[in-house]
This record gives structure tokens, sequence and C-alpha cells, in this order.
């Protein structure tokens, strides 16, 4: 039955993580030794700690699960249809062009923590944070942007005016607009409306 469950809702190499399996009110003993038992018949590899897979194969038939990457993404950002998260700080600034910078520690802020903290994924180190405002597939873009905002020399390896015109690349994709930023700069360090003006972000907004 449990196994039935895991491949209708799970793809091979994907993380499966033990407190999604237990919304499915197994009592947590009886799950573990389920997934012990599953684990030793090859239908199942565990990764880390609470976290499984279905083993997928290479061509050289070895067996080929998620990465720290993936599972971290999975665990803190999205899943399926629910957004949680972002990639924040240096890992952000890298992904949009404006520092040449390639961290070592990736930066995440998310919903599924309680605390600030150091997490260690496989043998990955990921800082993840709280976020200032509950994070949503509407609002997640714009958080981001004013997250970056608020701390903007400390990862800036550009000049001001080429940080614009990626912030305003990313404004375009994501469509965020001038309504959305001032919903939610007020929740931010006066630090992220200084850069706003500074950028002259106000008038690249819709």
């Amino acid at each position: 039955m449990l196994y039935n469950y895991i491949k209708d809702h799970y793809k091979q190499a994907e993380p499966i993580f033990l407190s999604d399996l237990l919304r499915m009110n197994i009592n947590e003993l009886v799950l573990n030794q389920q997934l012990k038992e599953l684990c030793e018949k090859g239908s199942l590899q565990k990764y880390d700690e609470e976290v499984y897979f279905i083993p997928k194969k290479s061509k050289l038939n070895l067996a080929v699960g998620p990465n720290a990457d993936m599972v971290a993404r999975y665990r803190f950002i999205s899943k399926g249809d629910n957004v949680d998260g972002f990639y924040a700080g240096n890992t952000f600034a890298n992904q949009i062009g404006i520092s040449v910078q390639v961290p070592y520690v990736i930066e995440i802020v998310s919903n599924n923590v309680s605390d600030d903290g150091e997490v260690l994924i496989g043998n990955r180190r990921f800082v993840v944070r709280k976020p200032v405002v509950p994070i949503t597939k509407e609002n997640v873009h714009v958080l981001q942007m004013l997250e970056l905002l608020a701390k903007l020399d400390t990862y800036l390896d550009c000049s001001y005016e080429e940080a614009k015109e990626k912030f305003a690349e990313y404004i375009s994709v994501c469509g965020i607009t001038k309504s959305d930023v001032e919903l939610f700069i007020k929740e931010y360090p006066p630090s992220a409306l200084e850069y706003y003006y500074e950028l002259g972000l106000e008038h690249v907004l819709a």
C-alpha cells in the first residue's frame, strides 16, 4: 500500500520526505519500519535523514537519486505547485547577473523554517532564513527583489546603471508592478527603499 502510494505520487530520483508521508496518518514507527523494508528490497533508497527516493537506473545500471540542491529546492523553495521560498543573497545576485561571485554556500529564504540557521544536506551547506513576509506564488518575485535590494552593496559587483538594467530585466520577466513594491517595501529595512530610488526603479515599474 505504501509503495503504491509512493509510485503514484513521486517520480524516480525525486526526494520523498518523511514529513510528507506522515500526512497519510500512518503511525511513525510503522511508517519507518515499512520504509526500512522497502529500502532492504531495493524499492527505495535513503538519501539523507528522513529523505528517500525511488532509484532510477542509469545507462551503466547504477542507481541515480537526487542531489543536495534538488533536495533543498523541494524542501525549502518549491515542490509541485507550492511555492515556499526563494534563493537570496549572493546566490540570487549571481543568478540575475549583478555579482560574478559563485557562492559556495547557497542562501535561501523559506517559510519552512522556524529559525535562521545553517542546514547540511548531503555534503552541502545551505543558509536558510525566515521571510520578512510569508511567501506565496503571488509575492515571491517582489519579495526576492526587495530582499536583495535591502543589502545591495554587499553583493554588487557592477555599477548602479548595470544593476538597474539587470533589475529591469527581472521586473519585466516576473511582471512586478509598482503596487507590488509599495505593498511590501515598508516591511524591509530602510536601505531597500534607498536602493530602490538610487537605481531609479520607480521609473521601471508599471
